[in-house]
């Protein structure tokens, strides 16, 4: 997870009704994500050929508050996968921003270090790859920190209209991180994400760059939310 600080501004026309972004101390924060499914079921089914697939995103942090409480959850710029029938369903169902491209990782371990690569290619375009070096022990996540923070989100929220939001819930143990070492992300950042987004990412500095051990997930079903 790379993280990048942003001009408020430049989220506030994604978000979902009824959402507000949700701050780190004051600072709104993106995070281009990358990560694998592994032995994915939909509906308690596993589709051959959709079990084990990579993805790439680009999100950032919002709440929703319910009536008692705040809910502390995540919304998409750009969700990118390998497959159309994944990027269908998606859109179908939790209306999604996902889209396709030709995609592939590497995970290699020598020594006490790990690296991890993602790289991506849309039609028409260069590739894409974001690459972490980090060592092997793993560490917890410290409450009040920068991690709790961006990892901490367990739900997720759509525009459906101009007065409904689409929420869904997560449900994972809290993750460990690795310690990162090294870092690159090379990226097309207006192609993929706009114009907006090119003075905050593209060659800038991460705030952060986290790589977590996840876990078993559970993706609940969409419910609406509106006046």
């Amino acid at each position: 997870m790379f993280n990048y600080e942003v001009d408020a501004a430049v989220l506030e026309p994604h978000l979902p009704p009824h959402t507000e972004l949700d701050l780190f101390n004051g600072k709104a924060i993106v995070s281009v994500v990358g990560f694998l499914f592994n032995n994915t079921k939909v509906m308690g089914i596993k589709w051959p050929g959709f079990v084990n697939f990579e993805e790439v995103n680009l999100r950032y942090y919002i709440k929703y508050f319910d009536g008692k409480n705040w809910r502390r959850g995540v919304g998409f710029i750009s969700e990118i996968v390998p497959q159309f029938l994944v990027a269908g369903m998606a859109n179908f169902c939790y209306n999604e921003h996902y889209s396709i491209a030709k995609m592939c990782h590497s995970i290699s371990q020598e020594d006490e270090q790990v690296q991890i690569e993602y790289k991506w290619k849309k039609k028409g375009q260069q590739w894409n790859s974001m690459q972490v070096k980090a060592g092997t022990q793993l560490q917890d996540i410290a409450p009040g920190s920068e991690e709790e923070f961006i990892f901490e989100h367990y739900y997720g929220y759509n525009k459906l209209n101009n007065n409904t939001a689409i929420e869904y819930s997560l449900e994972h143990p809290r993750w460990q991180v690795y310690p990162v070492e090294n870092y690159q992300l090379n990226c097309d950042v207006e192609k993929l994400y706009g114009a907006a987004f090119v003075p905050f990412i593209e060659n800038v500095t991460p705030v952060s760059v986290f790589l977590a051990k996840g876990s078993d997930v559970m993706v609940k079903m969409p419910r609406k939310i509106s006046n």
